[in-house]
């Protein structure tokens, strides 16, 4: 959201507590004198202490006990001050909404960026530890360079990615190449993947489209694929597939972890929500739920989709591009 949005959020959340604090306390004000002239003239009398009699002209002047009247007033105006602090709580309540929203949007984003650059930096590392490893053995290092260009790429790419979506700004192209995406996904794990001594496959059915921009849906694939390699043994395989599924496109990603609790399968796309720590590097239950909440937002979906002791199987759903 830019600065110029938030401004006029503001200007009008200011405008509406403007409003209701002038609102209400007119309405408070105008019952009170009404309620204080009622008292007035039904306490007060006529002036000379009697009555007027039937056909007798009323006079000009009334007379009022004070003893009878200062207790009502006294009670009015506690009863106003109430009424008008409970209208400023109200107000102030109102006031901070768009600041609260701002802080909300604000730490949201802050966990999510660390969360989505914490793989490819990871990854990053990794790889710099291969470049070391390679010069001090004297082998070639372009390649390993080009890998490292390959990641800060990445970086930039996620970043620009999340700040856009922070914005509400489009992306850009939102037609992605799966099979690309795939490749780029695992080519940015394949450090990880190889520390952890797990193996990478992926199979796509036919050349696909989804509707979807391109660095978006390699961060989903990076995420899922992750997921799985944190939790796969070592000597084992991920399997990632892609394939149609009716009018929709699934990307399933398949590890051979020891599965997810029952009790956890309701709340692991929830965030912050964390199923143990079974994983090799600590989680903070974002990704899954990141994965699923971008999903959402191209009209797709996240599921798991099967989980045993040996392994589970999750799902991204997306509209074909």
């Amino acid at each position: 959201m830019s600065a110029s949005t938030d401004r006029v959020r503001v200007q009008r959340s200011a405008l509406r507590v403007g409003i209701l604090v002038a609102a209400g306390s007119a309405v408070v004000i105008a019952a009170g004198v009404g309620v204080l002239v009622l008292v007035l003239l039904v306490a007060g009398r006529p002036e000379g202490g009697r009555e007027n009699e039937p056909g007798e002209a009323v006079g000009d002047h009334i007379v009022v006990d004070v003893d009878r009247v200062l207790p009502v007033v006294l009670l009015l105006g506690v009863i106003g001050v109430v009424l008008l602090g409970l209208i400023a709580w109200l107000a102030a309540r109102w006031a901070v909404l768009p600041l609260a929203e701002a802080l909300r949007l604000q730490r949201s984003f802050v966990a999510d960026a660390s969360h989505e650059l914490r793989t490819p930096l990871t990854a990053l590392t990794s790889r710099i530890q291969i470049l070391q490893r390679r010069h001090a053995a004297g082998r070639p290092l372009d390649p390993t360079i080009e890998a490292l260009r390959t990641d800060a790429r990445v970086l930039d790419e996620v970043l620009t990615d999340m700040l856009l979506g922070a914005e509400g700004a489009d992306s850009g192209d939102a037609h992605a190449d799966i099979e690309g995406c795939l490749t780029s996904a695992l080519a940015t794990l394949e450090p990880l993947a190889r520390d952890a001594g797990v193996t990478l496959v992926s199979d796509v059915e036919s050349p696909m489209v989804a509707r979807i921009p391109p660095v978006t849906l390699s961060r989903l694939c990076v995420a899922l694929v992750d997921n799985a390699v944190q939790h796969s043994p070592s000597g084992s395989t991920v399997s990632v597939v892609a394939m149609r599924a009716g009018r929709m496109v699934e990307i399933r990603v398949t590890d051979a972890g020891g599965g997810v609790d029952p009790a956890d399968r309701d709340r692991i796309f929830e965030r912050f929500a964390r199923a143990g720590e079974s994983g090799r590097r600590r989680g903070f239950g974002l990704g899954l739920a990141l994965v699923r909440e971008t999903a959402v937002r191209y009209g797709g979906s996240a599921r798991l989709e099967s989980t045993s002791a040996v392994g589970s199987t999750f799902v991204l759903v997306l509209p074909p591009g």
